[in-house]
């Protein structure tokens, strides 16, 4: 255990303890959850079941709510139940699927800042950001709940449930979003809940959607325990995955073998291009909201790739801006009462993650690369004694060597890394370097640039002189290369993924044998 040496004493918000948010919980929705454990949801019914594995609070290390994990048999019944389900809710109205819905979403409003704070303390998101994820789901569904017609005209539900496995990082404007609108669409849908934290995030938020009536199961267990029912059971209509590139591989394998459908987003490392550029203002501004929660989200940018001779005047901007970044514990207050702090990041998932990166940081310098800029623990605002293991203070690191994972991979964390070029063909070679992404960005003076070079960037999105995000609502989401697999999503595409169309229809994606875009 690490703890801090920071002597500035701080104290938890009012009201904001683990304790404060648990009771909560109980009030709420004394269903869902026990004294000492949540529950599993399926066959329409709160299960006492599971083997509950003990969790930390990547905040400060102290004990929170752990995940009942289920054996496989029993994730076969609750996937099997979920079908049953889905014969039924299939066969709902439109009006009737989007007003229980649409109550749902009132119900998640009215318990925003629990699901909140349950964030906080779950997966260690700063209130800001942990806020925004609540509302980006709620007022993303609301946008499909008042423009669905359109986007199911002529087009039927799956033939079995959506299975969604998915990341710690955004249980609910993710996974949440994504099993809303599904339902929304006319399935039945099953979210196994992610290993790392957001189980009683979840579990509040699948009981709220449950009381309306809402088709949704919600099971806890590891993956090789649980793939054999979430991915490869013939029950299964659709898999909607969202996680790293090793296990989306094998998610990947088991759904091309099955020909099932399916929406693999993956990770890949998304850079930030800078060729013949000189708006540093604009740069420096936008530098710290690209460590918004640490980087742990798949549409980060963790990687420059500058021209060398634009590189002393990349560092006057960018230095300055990185040395602005606030860390901490996310409920840490000088009094009792006052507003909650605010910060760019807390800690990363888990203590583990945290060593993860520290060791990895070391290893490249070790190997050549040249450390920029490192903060340190004594700047950041942690409580008197506090467990900070799972705080990893920003980093900068240029030329990583080729034999470090900082090198080629996403870090998911506040690490950045910086890649020097001298021509376009480095510059491509060097964003291209994790073949495929989500995101890049190109900044360039000239427009004329931008436009010969960004067809060239094998990313899903590319920005000119700004980041670009996942999106909302209407904006449209996928992936080049490794980084996604299956259909792509956003706007209609979403529920284009999750119904069928008319025979032969090829939706647009990187499936195994095309590759289509919008």
């Amino acid at each position: 255990m690490t703890t801090t040496l920071n002597s500035t004493h701080l104290v938890v918000k009012s009201g904001t303890s683990w304790t404060d948010a648990w009771q909560r919980c109980l009030a709420v929705a004394p269903e869902a959850f026990r004294d000492d454990r949540v529950l599993n949801l399926w066959n329409s019914a709160w299960q006492a079941d599971g083997r509950v594995l003990p969790a930390t609070s990547p905040v400060d290390g102290s004990p929170i709510a752990g995940p009942p994990r289920l054996d496989r048999d029993t994730a076969h019944r609750a996937v099997r139940a979920s079908l049953d389900q889905h014969r039924a809710w299939r066969h709902i109205p439109l009006d009737e699927r989007r007003a229980r819905v649409a109550a749902t979403l009132d119900a998640l409003a009215q318990h925003r800042e629990l699901l909140a704070l349950l964030l906080v303390w779950e997966i260690g998101k700063p209130w800001r950001l942990a806020q925004a994820d609540a509302d980006r789901a709620i007022d993303g569904v609301r946008w499909y709940v008042d423009g669905i017609e359109p986007m199911v005209a002529d087009r039927v539900p799956l033939d079995g449930p959506v299975s969604n496995i998915a990341s710690w990082n955004y249980p609910l404007s993710v996974l949440v979003h994504a099993m809303l609108v599904q339902a929304l669409a006319g399935n039945a849908v099953i979210a196994k809940t992610p290993t790392d934290g957001g189980v009683a995030c979840l579990t509040l938020a699948c009981a709220l959607a449950a009381r309306e009536g809402i088709p949704v199961t919600l099971v806890s267990g590891s993956g090789g325990e649980l793939s054999e029912a979430l991915v490869r059971a013939p029950e299964i209509g659709c898999v909607s995955f969202v996680g790293g590139r090793d296990t989306g591989a094998a998610v990947a394998t088991a759904v091309a073998d099955l020909g099932k459908r399916h929406v693999l987003e993956q990770e890949g490392l998304n850079t930030w291009g800078i060729w013949n550029y000189s708006d540093w203002d604009a740069l420096k501004a936008v530098v710290p909201k690209l460590f918004d929660y640490g980087k742990q989200r798949c549409t980060a940018y963790p990687r420059f790739v500058v021209q060398r001779e634009l590189f002393d005047e990349f560092l006057t901007a960018y230095l300055p801006a990185v040395r602005t970044l606030r860390v901490g514990h996310p409920l840490a207050v000088e009094k009792a009462e006052d507003p909650y702090p605010a910060l760019d990041f807390g800690p990363v998932i888990n203590a583990a993650k945290a060593k993860e990166l520290h060791d990895q940081i070391a290893e490249a310098i070790a190997r050549g690369a040249v450390p920029l800029h490192r903060a340190s623990e004594a700047d950041a605002r942690f409580l008197p004694g506090q467990d900070t293991s799972a705080y990893v203070q920003p980093v900068t690191l240029l030329g990583p060597p080729p034999s470090s994972p900082l090198h080629h991979a996403e870090p998911f964390g506040p690490v950045d890394t910086i890649v020097l070029v001298d021509t376009e063909a480095e510059l491509l070679a060097a964003m291209n370097a994790s073949n495929g992404a989500l995101v890049a960005t190109l900044s360039t003076d000239d427009r004329a640039t931008f436009d010969r070079l960004a067809p060239q960037i094998r990313a899903f999105k590319v920005g000119h002189g700004k980041p670009r995000s996942r999106g909302d609502r209407d904006e449209l989401f996928g992936g080049f290369g490794a980084s996604w697999r299956g259909a792509f999503v956003g706007g209609d595409l979403l529920v284009r993924a999750v119904t069928q169309g008319p025979a032969g229809e090829r939706l647009p994606g990187n499936f195994p044998e095309y590759h289509l875009m919008p």
